[in-house]
């Protein structure tokens, strides 16, 4: 066409950082390789799934840190300086009947009622225990979403002894000192069990090592039928070393362990201050603990059992000592 110096078309703009390529091979190949598996419609911002899934994280957080107000540790059953909780009916119920110290009593909203919520309304009313009306959601949260039955309890830590306390209390009663200490010995009931042994038969309090040992927990309290109210536990870092230390102070440790050197129907030094050392059902005594010993005694069974719970060995022992106790003062 006149008056045109040049056909217009497809004219690669000459400001383009792209430029002249010579030959194809190998230009391609990048394209080729893809971009890996999808991922996931939680991983991928644009997906309604991520958001759902941030909302759920920031709920979660949110929990945590509510049950962490309320004393209550994700993750564990024991209290975090707050409060313990006992969740269920039944248990809740036979806590208030053993006059465990409690805060509140959470009760769900809507609650379909029967003999046992009337007993803990009416248990809680007479013992002057706060009731709060909240969600199933909210006791989910309070418990980790363990069954609660739509109520829940909550009970104050546990305050601890020193070693030189039970000593004291039995400066105060004038009698010889009793102590029960628990070596190895984990499972709370078997503590609620010592506790309740030592309140029948006059000791003067419990002692417990810091580590691998029942502490006394909402468990300890049931077992005890309210004994953990009257009989002090004591908690020490190192129970070889405080059983040292009080026979320092004149006071004789005897342990119970199979195969011992006596026999609790005559345990020795039952009339003197006496500290009665309490092995797992398994393992028996520690080595260093049973160095520490005065005396070993056992508790003599049927070959065909082969060991007696703490609690059980606790309560036969402790008998026999104040059986010796009254003989001896009358």
């Amino acid at each position: 066409m006149a008056g045109k110096a040049k056909r217009p078309g497809a004219v690669r703009n000459t400001g383009s950082k792209k430029g002249p390529r010579v030959g194809t091979g190998g230009h391609s190949r990048k394209a080729l390789e893809g971009k890996g598996p999808t991922p996931k419609a939680e991983d991928r911002t644009y997906h309604p799934a991520h958001q759902r899934k941030v909302e759920a994280e920031k709920r979660r957080t949110v929990d945590g840190q509510r049950g962490a107000a309320k004393g209550v540790a994700r993750g564990t059953r024991r209290p975090t300086g707050g409060a313990e909780v006992v969740a269920g009916r039944n248990a809740v119920l036979e806590a208030l009947r053993s006059e465990l110290p409690m805060t509140a009593i959470h009760v769900a909203t809507r609650i379909d009622h029967d003999d046992r919520t009337r007993e803990i309304l009416e248990l809680a009313s007479v013992q002057g225990v706060t009731l709060l009306e909240g969600s199933r959601s909210q006791l989910d949260t309070l418990t980790e979403g363990a069954v609660h039955q739509g109520v829940v309890a909550q009970v104050p830590p546990y305050e601890y002894a020193d070693a030189e306390d039970l000593l004291d209390a039995a400066a105060e009663a004038d009698t010889a000192p009793l102590i029960v200490a628990l070596d190895g010995v984990t499972d709370p009931r078997n503590l609620g069990a010592v506790l309740r042994s030592a309140g029948a038969f006059g000791a003067h309090g419990v002692l417990v090592p810091q580590r691998r040992s029942a502490t006394v927990t909402a468990s300890a309290w049931k077992v005890s039928a309210g004994a953990a109210a009257r009989v002090p536990v004591a908690k020490v870092t190192n129970l070889a070393r405080t059983l040292a230390d009080l026979k320092k102070s004149g006071v004789f440790v005897v342990g119970l362990d199979a195969g011992g050197d006596t026999d609790v129907r005559s345990l020795p030094f039952s009339n003197d201050p006496l500290v009665l050392v309490i092995g797992s059902e398994g393992k028996g005594l520690s080595r260093l603990v049973r160095e520490t010993c005065d005396a070993i005694a056992s508790i003599p069974i049927s070959s065909a059992v082969e060991s007696l719970n703490a609690g059980v060995a606790a309560g036969i022992t402790l008998y026999e000592v104040a059986e010796a106790r009254r003989a001896s003062a009358s």
